[in-house]
């Protein structure tokens, strides 16, 4: 897993790094925070070039444990050139969210109005074969009298 992580080394023991999560990659374009946004801590039994403080980037196996570490500048800038300059800020993707619900939403609506309109057009459709099939009858006994089953 690849974590965004800060850098807590203690000075009474040198030659170990601990490191404060962030935030967790989940998928290739999507990072969550980890329990609230740093609760959890990780520890490795080697030491990293980075100074008390600073933001890495740590990949850890399965267990947890600490394969590589990285200085997260590059990843925090190409993170806002690839989308804090071009205005994707989260306020913004919350306004697009809500933007395509609403959408959402009305093409709901209008594809049940079509469905309604579709069903009406239906039943008239078929009250118009009843009525063009009572007409043919009326037309058959008006044409042929010694048909009709209404003697008097």
């Amino acid at each position: 897993m690849l974590y965004l992580a800060q850098v807590h080394n203690d000075k009474n023991t040198p030659g170990l790094s601990s490191f404060l999560l962030i935030a967790v990659q989940e998928s290739e374009e999507v990072w969550g925070l980890v329990e609230g946004g740093g609760g959890s801590k990780i520890e490795s039994n080697r030491a990293f070039d980075s100074h008390s403080g600073a933001w890495v980037m740590v990949k850890t196996n399965d267990r947890k444990e600490v394969l590589q570490v990285d200085d997260a500048k590059p990843w925090i800038i190409a993170l806002i050139q690839n989308y804090l300059t071009f205005g994707v800020t989260p306020e913004f993707l919350r306004k697009e969210t809500e933007r395509a619900e609403q959408w959402r939403q009305s093409l709901t609506l209008q594809s049940q109005e079509l469905d309604r309109r579709a069903l009406e057009l239906e039943a008239r459709r078929e009250q118009l074969q009843a009525v063009e099939a009572d007409l043919k009858r009326e037309r058959q006994d008006l044409e042929d009298p010694s048909s009709s089953s209404d003697i008097s």
